[in-house]
């Protein structure tokens, strides 16, 4: 093979994990974790990595970079022998997050697990003590799992010697190449590479193709293969899958609140579903803009608690609610130092920046959002390489997705930055990003005046209160319940991270749409959505019943009562049906 190539789906497609030499206990973990085939990425790379080839790999998100890279690693610690001791870790992942450290731990664990094998692996995180870093590392473990600021602490305190680390470091592989110098990693980076032996294998993983992972190659690599998947290749319209359809839809700033009210109310785009915006605030206020038309939805942000993030992240998943809105505070980071150069202004913002953020949060890449059909950008980003990122939380592991983004005349500039890496015609029209077909002027129209009653009312000081309000629960949630949850986990369900921030209760007449205010067209457009989501079995009454109903039925006396009185006699369901009818007649 060339030193650098495209992964072309060449004969070997139908290539399985047996052929591709990795050890029995590692296929039966697969097995079990209903993984057959190896994905392209996959095909190519884990041979190259058992050989102890250097390897940068360029694919999409969810073409299965993770596994690329865990299933040859796990390999190599199986069958090395431990006749040595070593006095630093033998392996050492790197990822710009926190989220995604969490990630790539919970993968790695369950293979482990399912393999049963003796392997120590570690995470470490910012908040951590140095004492805290000394006896995790202790040991020490195979693995470690982190972002390279805690790296550097372990080397700088002590608590990892840079001898150490020449001798016993085998391989490192640095996650998401693309995002550890933008997240402000580089001098950490810098200090660890001159304690890397040079026999180290070292892995680059990345979505996208930069001048950052451009100079990680130099930093860290010795004459690496290069794979590229098709999906990332040089041609525009492989930037974001072709299995993701991407729309927009033109209008006002001020006119943005009824515009996704229309979206979601309407009915007019596939769940579960993600919202972006730029601020913290931003997502505080269309939260409780949702609330006062029935919409439960969550925001994720860096101001939270790590465990809050990681149980609201939990939640979404596993479809207890359809709607998360979260904040990309990392794309207007930038923006913001250039805005802060007066000197009275910085006073200014440090004076009411009340809760600190935490740096190793990231959430447009790094987290596992599952079965996500849209994303909607409610805020374009602040860079066309943000866009790429935002969408690809759609259409993971080559399912469908879908992407609506809300354009004022202000984001008119960064959305013809956006059209152009995409690709355009000779006439400037974007073959890949479409006006949005389904929502008439009519259907916005009807929905104005509602929608901008409740948006007057959504102040400055409102969101400022629900925003201390909603941190208030998520750091109780986090700290005087853990020790509870820990020994009964089953309790998290009633832990709502979609609970209401409003003081005002929202009007009942909010809650649907009258006939009489419904757009015959819009309706129609309503009704193919609800039938294709019928067909992938999307549907809602089935979503969030699980152990949120049980628990509800559990605590019911009356209900308990009348389930458990027919087990005595034979006519039990004749029973239960009559206590049941008794019931609803009072």
């Amino acid at each position: 093979m060339n030193r650098e190539g495209r992964v072309e789906n060449e004969e070997d497609e139908e290539q399985t994990f047996e052929e591709l030499g990795l050890d029995p206990r590692l296929i039966r973990a697969l097995t079990k974790k209903t993984i057959d085939k190896p994905t392209p990425i996959q095909r190519v790379a884990i041979p190259l990595i058992l050989e102890g080839k250097d390897v940068v790999a360029r694919a999409k998100t969810g073409s299965g970079k993770t596994f690329a890279y865990l299933l040859p690693l796990l390999h190599k610690l199986f069958t090395q022998s431990s006749s040595t001791k070593n006095l630093a870790p033998t392996a050492l992942i790197l990822v710009p997050t926190r989220e995604l450290c969490q990630q790539v731990c919970s993968e790695a664990n369950s293979l482990i697990e399912l393999c049963r094998v003796q392997l120590r692996l570690v995470q470490l995180t910012s908040s951590m003590s140095v004492s805290e870093l000394r006896t995790t590392l202790a040991g020490p473990p195979e693995i470690v799992i982190s972002t390279p600021a805690c790296i550097q602490t372990c080397l700088s305190n002590g608590v990892i010697q840079g001898k150490a680390v020449q001798d016993s470091l085998s391989i490192l592989i640095l996650d998401e190449a693309d995002l550890l110098l933008s997240y402000g990693y580089e001098d950490d980076l810098k200090a660890l590479t001159s304690h890397v032996p040079r026999r180290c294998q070292c892995l680059l993983m990345s979505a996208t193709s930069s001048s950052d992972v451009e100079k990680l190659k130099k930093l860290i690599l010795h004459n690496p293969y290069i794979l590229t998947l098709p999906e990332v290749g040089e041609t525009k319209d492989d930037i974001i899958p072709k299995n993701v359809q991407q729309f927009y839809i033109s209008c006002a700033a001020r006119d943005k609140l009824v515009h996704v009210l229309a979206l979601l109310k309407l009915e007019l785009v596939q769940k579960k579903v993600l919202i972006f915006t730029n601020s913290i605030d931003m997502s505080f206020r269309l939260k409780l803009f949702f609330e006062q038309f029935g919409i439960k939805s969550a925001v994720l942000n860096a101001e939270l608690p790590q465990s809050s993030r990681l149980h609201i992240l939990e939640e979404f998943n596993a479809g207890l609610f359809d709607y998360l809105i979260a904040t990309d505070e990392s794309q207007s980071e930038g923006k913001e130092k250039v805005d802060d150069q007066n000197g009275s202004e910085r006073k200014k913002s440090k004076k009411h920046r009340k809760h600190k953020l935490d740096a190793e949060f990231g959430v447009v890449r790094g987290i596992d959002f599952k079965n996500v059909h849209t994303v909607i950008n409610y805020e374009m980003p602040q860079t066309a390489a943000g866009y790429v990122h935002r969408i690809g939380r759609t259409g993971r592991a080559y399912n469908t997705g879908a992407s609506v983004s809300l354009v004022s005349d202000e984001e008119t500039e960064i959305f013809e930055e956006i059209k152009s890496l995409l690709g355009e015609n000779e006439d400037k029209v974007s073959q890949f990003i479409a006006p949005f077909p389904l929502l008439s002027k009519n259907a916005v129209e009807s929905l104005r005046y509602r929608a901008e009653d409740v948006g007057r009312s959504i102040t400055k000081i409102a969101v400022r209160e629900s925003r201390a309000q909603d941190l208030r629960n998520e750091i109780l949630n986090s700290q005087k319940l853990k020790a509870h949850f820990q020994d009964n986990p089953k309790d998290l369900d009633l832990l709502k991270h979609d609970k209401m921030l409003s003081k005002k209760a929202p009007a009942a007449h909010l809650r649907d749409v009258p006939d009489y205010l419904l757009d015959p067209t819009t309706q129609e457009a309503s009704k193919i959505v609800k039938l294709a989501r019928a067909a992938m079995g999307n549907t809602n009454p089935s979503r969030g019943k699980g152990s949120k109903g049980r628990f509800k039925r559990s605590r019911d006396p009356l209900k308990t009562f009348s389930a458990e009185a027919p087990k005595r006699a034979g006519k039990g369901r004749g029973m239960k049906r009559k206590v049941k009818d008794t019931d609803n007649g009072h």
